[in-house]
Formats: structure tokens, C-alpha cells, sequence
């Protein structure tokens, strides 16, 4: 069906482009391509001297403009840091290819700085791009991107006004623009929305498989226009991938690192080539890399019984654990980028791009059990697989002296799996238990028998989280292998996979130098599978009580490894942890124990739950938009662009549904369907105040799908517990609409830089929350679990920038420069609970949201020398909601600050040593249940930096 309708998409683009020709007729266009130094000028302006006629160049350096004459002009271009060159012309009737153009570095320092600086060139064209831009956005080059430490996609953004990032155990790997939650955030990849293999269900795109050496420029729109797909409230963040270069270009780098935290090195390298053959007629860009390192963390997890019905005990402690992770991660990409121009009006381009992320890591986990009254340890070998594919194939076409059509078809896949262990054909995260008794029980409980922290105890007996000890009433009674005894063994199954198959068609008329319509349409089939949560799940017959069962098995009859660097076992703390350092499994121990013949041998029992056939859904979710909008020069200094896009989504999703009783279980398959439309109308007004100073003001109505696995219909009902409970999706969860305000000034300086402020305002409808409630069906009541569109919300906040380059010092001090960018944020949105059988609602944050971001950038750039420490900031941000018993119980990130530092230096014109360090400041990452002495989690990960070489072999 979808290869179908994309057919017919594309069948229809030759009609479309004969009914709007007569409409193009009797222009005289001026076509061409402005070039620097070894590569394309995006932002270029070209205008036609004496007049106010002029157009600016687009990413790859190209330009359109009307002349609205014949016979001979003068044609001006300029670029910031290159001479102005005036072209002289004699206009012919119809179109006219002027071909390259190639601006020189102007003398003197800028000039300089433009040749010799390895910053400079970059910030220009991110510079030029969004002084351009039809929308408030924020752009990045590709050659910044290797400025700093900033191995995958998310680290690099982590540095624009207004963005956030979460980090995944020390890397940074999905990102959310204005403070918004992260699956509000779209992430595109060359202006279409990628799949995303989010392990938890969640829109949200996983950046972490994607090396930064793939991109050419990162867009962070946050006011959107019409052509932008529209489910973004918070932004959209388009990457947009290598294309073929205007002249031949060759350069690799290799560099070698070290990791602090595992005692252990990396390595990464790239290599980028793009030429161009046939006359120019055919370019190619083809780019791979390879960044493979290890890595380590230490983990410090406690868990409260917040289950309990006594309100004081909700907050005594269940389990204190010290989990370490000591792995591998791999990134492996490629990009190929294919051009091919017939002549000046016509060309053709293929893309593709192959991705992969492998993290490999065993997991080792000691913890206590308060409420069991034992040690517990697990042994898991996690090796994570993300895969990202997407080929693409379109074309742009000047039909007509006034008409520009584009088109394009693309596939684009992601899958995220794990493919152990490979002795069971059940596939997934291998987890093996041990447990020992603890016999002689604790001191240090409060007088209701609970063990808590000292502040939330009744009685104030307790410990200090960061100063923690079991205190065991036998002290000798610690962690002992020859004691703790195998008595489970799970598989939990968490593959999800999306592909997708998108076809657009763009058309952009231009009526005269002041009018310019602009339309089209774009359709997506995206199927889609999770499988989030099935567990296979082995109990020993032993454990069980089952008579003549084999005895237990205890980690000292099995095989086992030397636990890594031990000496260093949180070391971040300030007690002595080493009792509960324990030499883990091997991998292929553990992958053994599911072996058939050895689950049988050593009394395995299988008591995986029905429930699993819950866990796993498929469907699919069509996707039609079109959209129309106009530019117009209101007058020379005013350009409005208004227009709306229309995005109908039809969505169908099947999985089962479950009810236990008494009696058993009863597995049925399920279907359902959600279609609905979203009407996006926006407007922006672009005010130019001077030729270096913008003010710019956005109406934008955008909105966001609702996540597969809140709409999944799976349903399990548990007639065993009481009350009664029933777990679901909802299906007829709506979208969450936005109405966004924007103003943005912006003022930029001649030597390079940018001052900009703004404030902005999000006024957001049916927030999708999990709403807990007491419902009686058929004279049962039943607590019910389901996600609801429940209450309103809004969002305020302002933002403010610089990057200056101070360049009016004497000397050696004019190649300091600062960049510095902060983002306000405030958001409120009311979460209604139960309390006392009625509904109280209370105010709160919105998730991933912090109120206060920051960047800043201290650099030096001269004499062929750079040197750059940069600080992020991102301030305590809420990340669950417990809406059942309120604030006092809800989880946050704590404020996180990170500094990192490179070094640059040319050895040759085109070859550079670099220097780079992350995490200078060893910051940790530390999450708490509503009072912030409460910890929930603390996770330390060490310092890592690398050193290596770039060379521009030809440039």
C-alpha cells in the first residue's frame, strides 16, 4: 500500500509543474554557486547593484534571483571575511547560469582569520545561514563540530542557545530543545523526522548511534515554518548530512584516548573524500567513521517503599545498591552523498547513511535488602545493538524561468535489540540472581522496624545517604560466594523497531521580487514493533521448596573473573565498600546456565508470566501533510512569511489483552485505530533594523503524537490484588497541541559574532499524563492505570547570547573571544491525584525541564593556535511524576555542570595536532525523590580526553 501511494506521489509531480508554468512566464533569472576557500558560502547575499533586489545563498551555496530585467547589470557579492565582487552581466530572456563564483579573503586580520583560523570559517557559515533564515533558528557547521570533544550527534548540540541534553551513563545521547520533554523535540535528518528505536517507547530520537563526522550543519529551529514537519513543540533539530563538495577535498584524523574510570584506552578515527568528475556534473562525498572506546561507571541506587499503605514508611528504605558498569562502546558510520547535475536547472542526489551503536556491558550489582532481610547480587551482560539506516533519492528542478520543484523518496529503518544469550532462542538482556540470608539482621532501625536516612526517620534513628552502612547486627556476616546461591535467572526482551517510507514535492513560485509562494505535500508509512518488558523468567525448584530438587547452586562453584579495578570501587564516597566487590560470572558462564540440558541439570524452572503477550505490540501509523506559504517583502526592511500545514495521521496498533483471576489466565489479540488531524497555522515577521541587526516575531501553532506504547492497546487485568487493577494504553489519547509566541532580536558584528535576546511563550493543551483512578465496571471497582489527556499547561521563558571576538585588544589578547549563551525556562502543569477518595490537584514543572541553561566558551584563536574551555550547565530538572501520591514522590535530576577543553595547533597549513578532555570537573550525575538529601541515584564516571591528528590532505 505505501510503495503504492509513493508511487503516485511521484507520478504526479510533472502535472503539478505544467499547472503552475503558465504562472512562471516572462522572467529573467540569474542562477549560480559562490565558493571560498575550498568549499560553497551559505548566506552569501547577491543582489543586483542600485536596486533592492537580492537573494541569499542556500546551504550549498547556490542562488536564484530574479532580475527582472535584460540587458547589462551589475551583479554584487558578499560574504563576511571575503572582497565583495561585482560581476559584470548581459541578461538574456529566460535563465541564466552564471556558474561558480569565487570570492577572495579580504587583507588584513579578518582576512587572516578567515585563511588561517580553524574556528572562524565555521562560525561565519552558521552566522550567515541563521542571519538568513526565514525562522528562529540556531546553526552549527560541521567543522565547529570538531572544535570541541563532541563525539556523537547529542554532544554537539548540547552547545546551541536553548538546548538540553540527557546524559546516559557520562555521554550525552538525546537532546530537547527550550526545556520541553524530550519527546517534544523532533529530530530531523535532512528535513525529515528519523525513526527512533527508543528503548522505552518514546518518540524521542536516540542520537547516540550517530557520529558527529556524519554532519554538515545542525538547524535548531525553534520557531518553525510551514515546511518544517509540525510535531515540535519545543523545536526541531535537522542534521543535515555531507553533500558533494564544489572542488575536491580529502582529510582524515586518527587520535588515541584514555578513560580515568575503566584504566583503559580508545581510539577513533575518520575520513572524509568528495570530488567531483564529468565537468563538475557528478559530485561525490563520501565520509566514515570509527570511535571505539571503553568506559566505566559506578552507580549508587536506593529504592524506597513507596508501596506501603503508612504515609511515614513510604519513604523508609527497601534496597541500597552498588551497581558497576565496565564496558565497550562502539560507533561505527558512513555517509554517501552523490550529486549529479545535468545542467543549471536539473540535478539528481542520492544520500545514504549507515549507522551503528554497539554498547557493551557487563553489569555487576551488590546490593542490600532491607525488606527481605538479605544481600542480593546480580550478574547481567548487556550488549545493546542500535542500528540507523537512510537512503534517500530526490531532485530539484527549475521548470520555468520562475518555478523550482523538488522531490524525493527515502527508506529509513532503526532497530534497537539485543541478540543474547546465544544458548536460549528467547533473546534479550540475561540477568542471573544470587541471594544470601541475612541471619543475624541490623542495627540502626527505627522503632517501627524500618530501615530509613536520619531526616526522614520517626524517630531519627538513621544514616547519612553519602556515609552508608548495613549496619549488620554480626558484622562478620558480610557478602560471602561460598553463600550466596543462584535462585533466578531472567531474560527480558526490550527490542523495538521503526521503518519508515517517506516521499515529498515541493514547489516554490516565484511571482516577483517581492512575492514568492512556496507548497507542498509528504506522506510517511511508518511500521512499527515493541516488544518492551516480556521477561522469560527461570526460578530454581530449590528455591521454591520443591522436594529432591538439585541444591542450589553458589557463586563459588561457578566460573568467575577477576572483578575490574577494584581499588577504585566508589572511591567517589567516603566509606569503605569493598564487601561488596564480588568476582562476577564470565560471559560464557552465565550464557551456559540457559543451556537446556543445564537449566534441567540444575532444576530451572520456567514461571515466565502470561503477561508477556501484553508487552508486545506492532502496527502502523500513516502519515499525510501538505502545506502552503508565501514570503513577502513588505517593504525593504519588513519580510512576512505566512501560511498553515495540515499533518492527517491514521494510526492502527494490535496486541492482547490479559485478564487473571482466581481461576487463570486468558490471553485475546486486540486491535485498534486513532486518526486525527492537526491544522498548523503560523506567521513570522523578519524586520531588518540595519544591515547587521534583526528583529524577528513568530505565531506558530505545532503539536506532538502521543507515544506507541501509551496507545498500545495490551491490557492486563489482575482480579488477584485488591483492589482489582487494570493496566493500559489508550488509543484515544489526543495529540498535544501548542500555541507558540516568539521575539528574537539578533545584532551582528562585522569581526565575526552575535549579540541575541528573546522571550517565548508556549500555551500547551492535553498534556499526556498516567492516570491512576478508582473505576467500577460491571459492581467491581478496579484501580485503573491508563494514560489520559488531563491537564493544560504553559511554558514562559527568555534567552540571551553572545559570541565576540575581542579583536579590539593589542597583540597577542585580540585572539581571546567568549561565547556565551543562558536560557530562562518556567513551565506549569497540574497533575490531579487521589487523595482520601477525592481529586487534588498541585502544580509542577514540566518533565526534562530546567529552569535555568547555560553555555559558555572561553577561546583563543591566533597564529594558526586554537584553545577552548567550555562549560555546560543544566539545571535540576523534574523526570517523573508519581501521581498517585504527589510531589514528596516525584524524581529529579539534580543540576549538572560540565566542563570540557580543546586544543589546536597547526603543524602545516593542512595538518593539526589536537588535544581534547571531558568532564573536567568529574561532575556527577545525582537524582532524588522529592527532597534532594533523598537520593535515588548517584552516578560517577571519571574523566576521559584523547589527543591525535587532523589532516586536510587536499583542501
Amino acid at each position: 500500500m505505501s510503495n503504492h501511494l509513493l508511487f503516485r506521489l511521484m507520478q504526479k509531480l510533472p502535472v503539478f509543474g505544467m499547472m503552475l508554468l503558465p504562472a512562471a512566464a516572462g522572467a529573467q533569472v540569474i542562477k549560480g554557486t559562490v565558493t571560498g576557500e575550498g568549499s560553497s558560502l551559505p548566506g552569501a547575499s547577491v543582489s543586483v547593484a542600485g536596486t533592492a533586489k537580492g537573494v541569499a545563498t542556500d546551504l550549498n551555496g547556490q542562488f536564484t534571483l530574479d532580475a527582472q530585467q535584460t540587458g547589462k547589470l551589475t551583479l554584487k557579492i558578499s560574504y563576511t571575511g571575503f572582497t565583495v565582487k561585482e560581476l559584470q552581466l548581459d541578461v538574456k530572456a529566460g535563465i541564466n547560469n552564471i556558474g561558480s563564483l569565487k570570492l577572495l579573503p579580504t587583507s588584513g586580520q579578518l582576512g587572516e582569520v578567515v585563511v588561517n583560523g580553524t574556528m572562524a570559517p565555521s562560525q561565519i557559515k552558521a552566522l550567515s545561514i541563521k542571519k538568513n533564515a526565514l525562522g528562529i533558528m540556531e546553526v552549527m557547521a560541521a567543522d565547529a563540530i570538531g572544535k570541541l570533544p563532541d563525539r556523537n550527534a547529542a554532544e554537539a548540540v548540547q552547545r546551541m542557545q536553548g538546548v538540553a541534553v540527557a546524559r546516559y551513563h557520562g555521554e550525552a545521547d538525546a537532546a530537547t530543545v527550550r526545556g520541553t520533554p524530550f519527546a517534544w523535540t523532533s529530530t530531523l535528518f535532512n528535513g525529515t523526522r528519523m525513526p527512533s528505536a527508543n528503548v522505552a517507547g518514546s518518540r524521542a530520537a536516540v542520537l547516540d548511534a550517530v557520529p558527529s563526522e556524519m554532519i554538515q550543519y545542525v538547524q535548531v529551529s525553534k520557531a518553525i515554518t510551514p515546511d518544517i514537519e509540525g510535531d515540535a513543540i519545543g523545536g526541531s533539530i535537522n542534521f543535515i548530512t555531507r553533500t558533494a563538495p564544489a572542488q575536491r577535498t580529502l582529510n582524515v584524523s586518527a587520535a588515541g584516548g584514555y578513560n580515568t574510570f575503566s584504566k583503559d584506552g580508545s581510539y577513533n578515527g575518520s575520513l572524509v573524500y568528495g570530488d567531483r568528475f564529468f565537468n563538475g556534473k557528478l559530485g561525490v562525498m563520501l565520509a566514515g567513521a570509527i570511535w571505539d572506546r571503553q568506559w566505566g561507571t559506578d552507580s549508587y541506587d536506593v529504592s524506597y517503599n513507596t508501596g506501603l499503605a503508612n504515609a511515614v514508611q513510604q519513604k523508609s528504605i527497601n534496597t541500597v545498591m552498588f551497581k558497576r558498569y565496565m564496558g565497550k562502546r562502539q560507533t561505527y558510520g558512513s555517509n554517501l552523498g552523490l550529486e549529479y547535475k545535468f545542467n543549471g536547472n536539473h540535478k539528481v542526489f542520492f544520500r545514504g547513511l549507515l549507522d551503528k551503536f554497539n554498547d557493551i556491558r557487563p553489569v555487576y550489582e551488590s546490593y542490600v535488602d532491607y525488606t527481605n532481610r538479605r544481600y542480593q547480587y546480580n550478574y547481567r551482560y548487556s550488549h545493546y545493538q542500535t542500528k540507523l539506516n537512510s537512503f534517500e533519492l530526490g531532485g530539484e528542478h527549475q521548470l520555468g524561468k520562475r518555478l523550482n520543484v523538488d522531490w524525493s523518496v527515502a527508506d529509513n529503518y532503526s532497530k534497537f535489540f539485543l541478540e543474547t544469550p546465544p544458548t536460549s532462542g528467547f533473546k534479550g538482556l540475561p540477568i542471573a540472581t544470587f541471594r544470601q540470608r541475612i541471619t543475624g539482621g541490623f542495627n540502626g532501625l527505627a522503632a517501627d522496624g524500618m530501615k530509613y536516612w536520619s531526616f526522614d526517620s520517626p524517630d531519627g534513628t538513621g544514616d547519612d545517604p553519602m556515609h552508608f552502612n548495613a549496619n549488620l547486627t554480626n558484622p562478620a556476616e558480610i557478602m560471602d560466594p561460598t553463600k550466596l546461591t543462584l535462585q533466578q535467572m531472567v531474560i527480558s526482551k526490550l527490542d523495538t523497531e521503526e521503518h519508515d517510507q517517506v516521499a515529498q514535492l515541493n514547489f516554490k513560485l516565484a511571482v516577483n521580487s517581492k512575492l514568492s509562494f512556496k507548497a507542498g505535500a509528504k506522506y510517511r508509512h511508518k511500521e512499527r514493533t515493541g516488544n518492551y518488558g516480556a521477561n522469560k523468567v527461570y526460578i530454581s525448584n530449590a528455591a521454591l521448596g520443591v522436594p529432591n530438587s538439585p541444591a542450589l547452586l553458589t557463586l563459588s562453584q561457578l566460573q568467575t573473573e577477576k572483578f575490574p579495578n577494584k581499588g577504585n570501587f566508589f572511591s567517589n564516597m567516603e566509606n569503605d565498600y569493598s564487601q561488596y566487590v564480588m568476582n562476577p560470572l564470565t560471559k560464557d558462564q552465565l550464557f551456559n546456565l540457559y543451556d537446556t540440558a543445564a537449566l534441567r541439570a540444575n532444576g530451572m524452572r520456567d514461571v515466565s508470566s502470561a503477561s508477556n503477550a501484553t508487552s508486545f505490540y506492532e502496527g502502523y501509523e500513516n502519515v499525510t501533510a501538505g502545506y502552503v506559504m508565501a514570503e513577502y517583502d513588505v517593504t525593504s526592511k519588513l519580510k512576512m512569511i505566512a501560511g498553515v500545514r495540515n499533518e492527517y495521521t491514521q494510526l492502527k496498533l494490535s496486541s492482547n489483552r490479559l485478564t487473571t483471576s482466581a481461576t487463570g489466565s486468558e490471553v485475546k489479540p486486540v486491535t485498534v485505530t486513532n486518526n486525527y488531524n492537526a491544522l498548523l497555522p503560523m506567521l513570522h515577521l523578519k524586520y531588518a533594523l540595519s544591515e547587521q541587526a534583526n528583529l524577528r516575531a513568530a505565531f506558530t501553532r505545532t503539536f506532538v503524537r502521543p507515544n506507541f506504547p501509551d496507545m498500545s492497546p495490551g491490557e492486563t487485568t489482575d482480579l488477584t490484588k485488591a483492589p482489582a487493577t487494570i493496566t493500559k494504553g489508550n488509543a484515544s489519547l489526543k495529540p498535544t497541541f501548542s500555541n507558540n509566541f516568539d521575539v528574537m532580536g539578533e545584532y551582528y558584528f562585522k569581526n565575526i559574532g552575535l549579540i541575541s535576546g528573546g522571550v517565548f511563550y508556549k500555551d500547551i493543551k492535553d498534556v499526556i499524563f498516567s492516570d491512576r483512578s478508582m473505576e467500577t465496571i460491571e459492581g467491581t471497582s478496579y484501580m485503573v492505570a491508563q494514560p489520559k489527556n488531563l491537564q493544560d499547561a504553559y511554558l514562559v521563558g527568555a534567552e540571551a547570547g553572545i559570541s565576540k571576538r575581542l579583536t579590539f585588544l593589542p597583540g597577542f589578547w585580540s585572539g581571546f573571544g567568549v561565547e556565551f549563551n543562558y536560557t530562562f525556562i518556567h513551565s506549569e502543569v497540574k497533575v490531579p491525584r487521589l487523595l482520601n477518595n477525592e481529586t487534588v490537584t498541585s502544580a509542577t514543572s514540566l518533565p526534562n525541564q530546567s529552569k535555568n541553561i547555560f553555555n559558555a566558551i572561553l577561546f583563543y584563536e591566533r597564529n594558526g593556535v586554537m584553545v577552548r574551555l567550555a562549560g555546560n550547565y543544566r539545571g535540576k530538572s523534574l523526570e517523573t511524576i508519581n501521581q498517585q501520591l504527589g510531589p514528596d514522590f516525584y524524581i529529579w535530576t539534580d543540576k549538572n555542570f560540565t566542563l570540557d577543553a580543546s586544543a589546536t595547533a597547526s603543524i602545516t597549513k593542512r595538518m593539526k595536532v589536537f588535544v581534547e578532555l571531558n568532564n573536567l570537573t568529574n561532575e556527577p550525575l545525582r537524582t532524588y525523590m522529592g527532597d534532594k538529601r533523598r537520593i535515588t541515584m548517584l552516578e560517577s564516571y571519571g574523566l576521559r580526553g584523547q589527543a591525535g591528528l587532523r589532516w586536510d590532505i587536499i583542501k
